[in-house]
């Protein structure tokens, strides 16, 4: 094959890359048609490719059976690829806007929890702590890193209990909870009840430390000011924790 040979073949593998990714997400078409173009896509294999095949979690169809059959489609096939998937899996989080799909596709290949953590990690330094006009993602990180129970997650989520948004900080304060590492938790998760204005926050605050047994210590004058009414504080010195008051609704 000579080399005018080569570029008119790339240059037609590049086209019609381009024309099946813009099928894939092409809500305007017949989901048999979309579905031919995911299947070139697959077929194709390279990172562009694979980017492209991905950009079908973003894409809501009217059909939503259709729509939740294409996506199951997608994940399932990448899921059979493995880890070869893995460098446009990173590319396709670090610029999607809701990655609920892509986190389980990482949950799916890749074996290890730190490696997992690596490419969240990775994510959040584009979504720092502060203002965004759609908090979705953050609050999606936020999530999927309360079920990943490890050493290095509170100090990844500590920093979103002042994001802006009060879905982040729930989302935040329901991660730490969950990871249930008192040393890493119970400070920071103080200094937002103490000051947070949300009544939704301060009640899952007051709850979780009522539920692990965390004392509250010397810091009992700020934190009885701030508890919500349904709970109340019991214990002196070091041993002050926070308590449902007995008849209290759930």
């Amino acid at each position: 094959m000579g080399f005018l040979d080569r570029f008119s073949k790339d240059g037609r593998d590049a086209r019609a890359l381009a024309k099946n990714a813009a099928r894939a997400v092409n809500k305007y078409m017949q989901s048999p048609d979309r579905l031919k173009a995911l299947q070139a896509l697959r077929d194709d294999g390279s990172d562009d490719a694979l980017y492209s095949l991905m950009k079908r979690f973003g894409m809501m169809y009217d059909k939503t059976i259709e729509d939740e059959q294409e996506k199951e489609w997608v994940f399932e096939w990448l899921v059979e690829k493995g880890a070869k998937v893995l460098p446009a899996l990173k590319r396709y989080m670090l610029s999607a806007d809701s990655i609920s799909w892509p986190l389980r596709v990482l949950d799916k290949v890749v074996d290890g929890k730190d490696g997992r953590i690596d490419l969240i990690a990775a994510v959040l330094e584009r979504h720092e702590p502060g203002y965004e006009r759609d908090p979705t993602k953050k609050i999606q990180l936020m999530t999927h890193l309360a079920g990943l129970k490890h050493a290095r997650v509170p100090a990844l989520v500590a920093p979103y209990l002042a994001d802006m948004d009060e879905g982040v900080r729930y989302a935040a304060v329901e991660a730490l909870l969950k990871q249930g590492d008192e040393a890493a938790a119970r400070l920071p998760l103080l200094d937002v009840l103490a000051k947070e204005e949300s009544l939704r926050l301060r009640l899952r605050i007051a709850d979780g430390f009522a539920d692990l047994g965390w004392s509250v210590a010397d810091r009992r004058a700020e934190i009885e000011k701030a508890i919500p009414d349904s709970f109340q504080l019991d214990g002196r010195g070091d041993a002050v924790h926070i308590r449902k008051k007995p008849g209290a609704k759930e």
